[in-house]
């Protein structure tokens, strides 16, 4: 697996690499706004996950997915540490959890 530094560079190496859009996750799978698509849990594959931490606050920690979805999407989506609020699809919890 590839070692990045700090968020910033790995996103710039990704989307490089054609992973240029950005995923939200919603109540029942995932959003890019962008393209105003949702895919559900069987409709997207994590490929990679990169985790960063904070140098002094331990509320900087994150962590990337990096996602393609059936239709040949390719993006990535930030979150928390597996910090989830409101209702997720149980399914869709359990594909990003596996991942890590």
């Amino acid at each position: 697996m590839r070692d990045f530094d700090t968020l910033v560079e790995a996103l710039q190496s990704l989307k490089a690499e054609g992973y240029q859009y950005d995923f939200n996750l919603i109540s029942d799978g995932l959003h890019c706004k962008e393209l105003d698509l949702m895919v559900g849990a069987d409709d997207f594959v994590v490929e990679e996950i990169h985790r960063f931490e904070g140098d002094s606050d331990p509320a900087d920690n994150s962590i990337l997915y990096v996602l393609s979805t059936s239709k040949g999407v390719k993006g990535t989506m930030v979150d928390a540490y597996g910090t989830y609020s409101g209702e997720i699809d149980p399914v869709v919890l359990q594909k990003l959890k596996v991942a890590k």
